[in-house]
């Protein structure tokens, strides 16, 4: 087995101010939504769904790199769990979306830039598409489609980014994990019930777990709407719904990152531009 997963949490900060975002919260929910395009106003979603990437299966698919993946920062890359969103949902498998005029701007989290290029990286190099046409970046994408329709909770696009990170910080899959003994590794195959189980424990919430090829692709954490844990289950058959419908086999991988190649490096990885890789 590698090394272990265990990461120090240095943004305390962050997790003072998710008391103050909490306290704000009930005022938050006298705030009306502009719908998109004329559209009926959205109905309140059910539950929040944050959504966990391991970046080990999801790299194996960069075959070229660029400056905003995460993947082909050499050494620096992430090997922990990473956020992909935190996405409304409804009880009915549905979810909305786009659900704002309000466009992303990254001035209005430059505060927690750093944080996010660490923890909520992009890892990819195309860029996503927006809810007001076009692509932008990926924060942008998850901000237009999933953070603006997460009203009455949040307020604005700083609310729901810190928040997001708190939550990621407060419930880290990845050191629970890695105290199970599941860390890792292009050899070992761990069960799934096993790591279910762990998350059971630690956080009494049953996740959602998705695979791809036998690996480990992403976990999914569940909340009500006042971030108290709940099952991401919501159907009769919660075994079924938990690893998304038989998508995991009965043991599976966590992968390890390979080192991807960058500017000037040997290796099966080309680096192209940016504006390239979006195409």
């Amino acid at each position: 087995m590698s090394s272990s997963l265990a990461q120090p949490l240095p943004w305390l900060l962050l997790l003072l101010a998710l008391a103050v975002f909490t306290a704000e919260t009930a005022s938050a929910a006298e705030l009306e939504v502009e719908p998109l395009g004329g559209k009926a106003p959205q109905r309140e979603f059910d539950y929040f769904a944050l959504a966990l990437q391991w970046p080990g299966t999801y790299c194996q698919r960069t075959r070229h790199c660029c400056s905003n993946n995460a993947c082909c920062r050499g050494s620096n890359a992430p090997t922990i769990f990473t956020i992909h969103g935190l996405w409304p949902d409804y009880n009915d498998g549905t979810w909305p979306a786009c659900c704002t005029k309000s466009r992303f701007d990254p001035k209005e989290i430059s505060t927690l830039t750093d944080a996010l290029e660490k923890y909520w990286p992009s890892l990819s190099c195309g860029s996503p598409s927006t809810c007001q046409g076009g692509k932008g970046t990926f924060w942008a994408h998850e901000w237009e489609k999933h953070g603006t329709c997460s009203s009455p909770v949040f307020r604005n696009e700083y609310d729901y980014f810190l928040a997001t990170l708190n939550i990621y910080f407060k419930y880290n899959v990845t050191t629970v994990l890695n105290e199970a003994g599941y860390v890792p590794s292009n050899t070992e195959k761990y069960p799934l019930g096993g790591i279910v189980s762990a998350i059971e424990n630690a956080f009494h919430m049953s996740p959602l777990i998705i695979c791809s090829k036998g690996s480990v692709e992403e976990l999914r954490l569940c909340f009500y709407n006042d971030f108290k844990p709940r099952d991401c289950a919501v159907g009769q058959d919660i075994k079924t719904d938990m690893v998304s419908k038989g998508s995991c086999p009965k043991y599976v991988s966590l992968p390890e990152h390979a080192s991807l190649g960058g500017p000037g490096r040997d290796g099966l990885q080309s680096w192209v531009s940016d504006d390239a890789a979006a195409f």
